[in-house]
């Protein structure tokens, strides 16, 4: 079911008018979708931040725009980094009946027995890209990791797709693995070793700029 939230059309786009509504507690928003006309609004950004808190960032929000009811998502936002206040947002409209590609977060539950026997837990993945009709997308990916032991891993081949969702990553992805210490160190200096490789090929590149 979707969540309610109210919006205002806003037809003065002055830069004046934006600061007077963020002034009285609001934030200027845009309402768009594929073959949908464009809308400019303005939304209270306490209910937004809530909304999105207690619903998650693929919730399904039912906008009331002026009495007329939209069903949206939350595509995109902009925080003012001084004050973290929300500036504005960006709703994309959504068809119930059509399938669409988001990112899930991953979330871990419980302490592996790899932890406690001394193993470190290492998660490379923390979101999954997802396939579903808008309301059937998952808030999250929950994985019990509590059977997990040093050098056991969860990969995306090892999860089963959901009831009525379906994940996209590569099936020989490590979500997460529980490794043993010197592991971690031999895979920390392999990376340091990558990191260095582009830096000379790009010197190179620059002295043979030069050169010319």
């Amino acid at each position: 079911m979707a969540v309610k939230l109210k919006a205002e059309r806003r037809d003065d786009l002055k830069k004046s008018n934006t600061k007077a509504i963020r002034d009285k507690g609001f934030i200027p928003a845009v309402v768009y979708g594929k073959g949908k006309e464009t809308m400019t609004v303005q939304v209270d950004s306490i209910e937004l931040l809530k909304t999105v808190r207690d619903e998650g960032r693929n919730a399904i929000i039912s906008l009331d725009v002026d009495g007329t009811s939209v069903d949206v998502m939350l595509h995109e936002y902009q925080v003012e980094p001084l004050k973290d206040q929300l500036v504005h947002a960006d709703f994309y409209i959504v068809d119930m009946k059509q399938e669409m590609d988001v990112m899930v977060p991953v979330h871990l539950e419980g302490e592996s027995k790899g932890q406690k026997e001394g193993g470190v837990l290492q998660q490379p993945e923390y979101e999954l890209e997802v396939r579903a009709k808008p309301a059937d997308i998952p808030e999250e990916i929950l994985l019990d990791i509590s059977d997990l032991e040093v050098g056991d891993s969860i990969m995306v081949s090892d999860l089963k797709d959901g009831k009525n969702y379906e994940i996209l990553d590569d099936e020989n992805t490590t979500i997460v693995a529980v490794t043993a210490p010197d592991k971690v160190e031999d895979l920390e200096e392999t990376e340091e070793e990558e990191d260095l490789e582009p830096e000379l090929v790009g010197q190179k590149g620059s002295g043979e700029g030069d050169e010319e």
